[in-house]
């Protein structure tokens, strides 16, 4: 594998593959986590089932090994794929639903990819850290077993490039953090917001790329997920999170989640703290969840040029309206 450089469009693809690795069709190797021999990385209590355990991914797309000089090719660039890729194994249970997980049981799956993000920023290699959950076939969930993953890349994304870009020229022109601007009046309007718990509120964006694409977003101001301020609570935020996706099981099967947060401000590059030196200022962290609605989604055809055919109005209306109840266990008989 490597990373090439689309020198138009600026982006980074990630070219070929490792071969795959045989395994008898029903073995879940999250199931086995225990037997490979390999330390986890993270195990974050209780034990039993509820257990969350984060351990690198079977067949990484980036490796801690190897260095990040890029080689010309002519007018291309490419580099070795350096960087992390790792698995949260958010529960013991290979057939339980995250959407249906105890609120304790979100918050310790959140608190996990916080810890590792925080660690992995501590290589001044990675410039960008990020977790994110692929739930579904459609969205290229790999196993049945509820899973996110955590990410580490020596470069920016594209789309996280626009919108600290976006952000800095907001707040150049207007002293303010666009993202808090956004949320107010969203808030003030009430059209297209779909829940709220604590400091957190779930809302359809203005321009929503897909039917029920939705946002969750912190009224504090905040630039790090991974650094929690003072007082946050992130058991609201596992309440609103699991309520959320209990709506949205109920107009798709498969989404992407991803978690947006500032870059790593210890890169050795000093050129590139300057460029964001307002970034605590105007970026503010927050989630970003993208249903696969099938036979509505042309956009993922049409990729930039995105086509949503349910106004973002009506599709929050819809969301408020669905059922957010966990299921009662039923009691044995005695």
């Amino acid at each position: 594998m490597e990373l090439r450089k689309d020198p138009i469009t600026r982006s980074w693809v990630t070219a070929g593959y490792d071969e795959p690795v045989t395994a008898a069709p029903d073995v879940c190797p999250l199931c086995l986590s225990d037997e490979n021999g390999a330390q986890p990385l993270l195990v974050l209590p209780p034990s039993g089932p509820a257990q969350v355990r984060v351990i690198s991914h079977p067949r990484p797309l980036y490796r801690i090994e190897g260095k990040t000089e890029r080689v010309a090719t002519g007018v291309y660039d490419r580099m070795t794929p350096v960087g992390a890729h790792e698995i949260i194994i958010e529960s013991g249970d290979h057939s339980q639903s995250f959407a249906h997980m105890s609120d304790e049981q979100i918050e310790r799956v959140l608190d996990a990819c916080a810890i590792r993000m925080a660690d992995l920023k501590r290589d001044t290699r990675f410039k960008y850290v990020s977790a994110f959950r692929n739930e579904g076939m459609a969205a290229g969930q790999e196993w049945p077993h509820p899973y996110s993953q955590v990410v580490a890349t020596v470069f920016v994304p594209r789309r996280i490039l626009y919108e600290l870009r976006a952000a800095r020229e907001w707040y150049a022109d207007h002293e303010r953090c666009v993202f808090c601007d956004i949320l107010r009046q969203e808030e003030k309007s009430g059209k297209r917001v779909v829940d709220s718990q604590g400091d957190y509120v779930v809302f359809c964006p203005y321009a929503s790329r897909l039917p029920y694409e939705t946002w969750i977003m912190g009224r504090a101001h905040n630039h790090q997920y991974e650094a929690a301020r003072s007082g946050a609570n992130r058991g609201n935020l596992a309440g609103v999170l699991g309520r959320t996706l209990r709506r949205l099981e109920q107009v798709c099967q498969a989404y992407h989640l991803v978690i947006h947060t500032a870059p790593n401000s210890l890169q050795k590059k000093s050129s590139l703290r300057e460029y964001w030196k307002t970034i605590a200022a105007d970026y503010h962290w927050h989630i970003e969840i993208l249903p696969i609605v099938p036979g509505r989604t042309k956009s993922y055809s049409l990729k930039e040029t995105y086509f949503n055919d349910l106004l973002p109005e009506i599709a929050a209306e819809q969301l408020r309206q669905l059922n957010t109840q966990l299921p009662v266990p039923s009691n044995p008989r005695s």
